[in-house]
C-alpha cells in the first residue's frame, strides 16, 4: 500500500474553500491522504460528508477523521463518559459517510490522578466506546488512541500502546511531534526514532505496527508543561523532531504508515516535503 501523506484540515496555501473540492486540489500538490477535522465538534452533514468521500476515492486520497479535542477517556464521571462514546458515535457516523478508513481519538487528562489510575480507567472507557462502536455498526472504523504533547495528559508511547492491545483493530496515533514535546526534546533522532517503531513492533506485532497512523508538526515546548504550539518547517528556531532520520528507519523497515502533517497552516506543503523527503531515501537505499 505504500507510506502516504497529507494536511490535517485545509492548508493555509489552499486557493479555495470548499472541502468537497479539496481532495482534488490535495491529489494536484502531489499528495494522497487527509484528515477532516472535527475537533471542535462533529459539525458536517451527510450530503457534504458523501460528497468529500467520493471526491476522496476518485482522486486517490485516503481519508481518515479526528474525533472532537475534547474526548477524555481518563474521567470515570458516567456523564462523562456517556458524551465521549457519543462524541466517537458522531466521528464514526461522519466517517461512515466519507468512507474514512480511520478515526483519531484523544486519550484524556489525568485530573490529579496517578497516570495508572488515569490509564485504567481509559481501558474501561476505550471498551465502552468499542462496545458502543460495534452496536451501531462501526466496527470495519480503525479508530486510533492518539500519543498527546503535554506532560499532564495521558498518552505517552507505552501508554497509547497498551489502551491499542484491548482489540485488534486498534492502531495508535503516533504523533512524533507530541512525544517530543512531552519528552523536552529528548525523542528525536535515529536512535529514538528506532527505539520508539522497536517497542510499536513488540507490542503489536509487525503486520500492526507497519501500517501504524501518524501525526507529524514541529512543535514548540515549554520546561514544565511539554506541548506549546504547533510550528512551521520554514520556522529556524531549532524546532523539532526532524523527519529525515525517521524517514529512515520507515523506509529501512519497508513500513507503510500514514503521516498526517499538522503544521501550523502550511501543512500541506510540509507534508509534500516530507514525501519528498522520504522519496529521496528511498532512492538513496536502491
Amino acid at each position: 500500500m505504500g507510506v502516504k501523506f497529507g494536511p490535517a484540515g485545509q492548508a493555509g496555501n489552499y486557493p479555495g474553500r470548499s472541502s468537497v473540492e479539496y481532495p482534488g486540489w490535495l491529489a494536484s500538490q502531489g499528495l494522497d491522504a487527509f484528515e477532516y477535522q472535527c475537533g471542535k465538534g462533529v459539525n458536517v452533514g451527510e450530503e457534504t460528508a458523501r460528497a468529500v468521500g467520493v471526491a476522496a476515492r476518485e482522486h486517490g486520497i485516503q481519508l481518515s477523521l479526528h474525533a472532537p479535542y475534547f474526548i477524555n477517556l481518563a474521567n470515570p464521571d458516567p456523564v462523562s463518559l456517556k458524551k465521549t462514546t457519543n462524541y466517537v458515535l458522531a466521528a464514526c457516523q461522519v466517517a461512515d459517510w466519507m468512507g474514512a478508513v480511520r478515526v483519531t481519538v484523544h486519550t484524556g487528562a489525568l485530573m490529579k490522578r496517578t497516570r495508572r489510575e488515569a490509564l485504567d480507567i481509559a481501558l474501561i472507557s476505550l471498551r465502552e466506546v468499542i462496545r458502543a462502536c460495534d452496536g451501531e455498526g462501526y466496527g470495519h472504523i480503525t479508530l486510533c488512541p492518539e500519543t498527546m504533547g503535554k506532560i499532564n495528559q495521558l498518552g505517552d508511547l507505552d501508554e497509547v500502546l497498551e489502551l491499542c492491545r484491548l482489540d485488534e483493530r486498534l492502531l495508535p496515533c503516533i504523533d512524533f511531534g507530541h512525544l517530543y514535546a512531552r519528552s523536552l526534546g529528548a525523542d528525536d533522532g535515529a536512535e529514538a526514532f528506532g527505539r520508539m517503531l522497536d517497542r510499536v513492533e513488540s507490542v503489536l506485532g509487525q503486520s500492526r505496527a507497519s501500517v501504524f497512523h501518524s501525526h507529524f508538526s514541529h512543535i514548540q515546548f515549554t520546561p514544565g508543561g511539554g506541548e506549546k504550539c504547533h510550528r512551521t518547517f520554514d520556522d529556524d528556531d531549532g524546532y523539532g523532531p526532524d523527519w529525515a532520520p525517521l524517514a529512515r528507519a520507515i523506509a529501512r523497515r519497508g513500513w507503510s504508515p500514514t503521516f498526517i502533517c499538522e503544521s501550523a497552516g502550511t501543512q500541506a506543503k510540509d507534508a509534500l516535503t516530507m514525501k519528498r523527503i522520504y522519496q529521496e531515501v528511498l532512492t538513496a537505499q536502491g
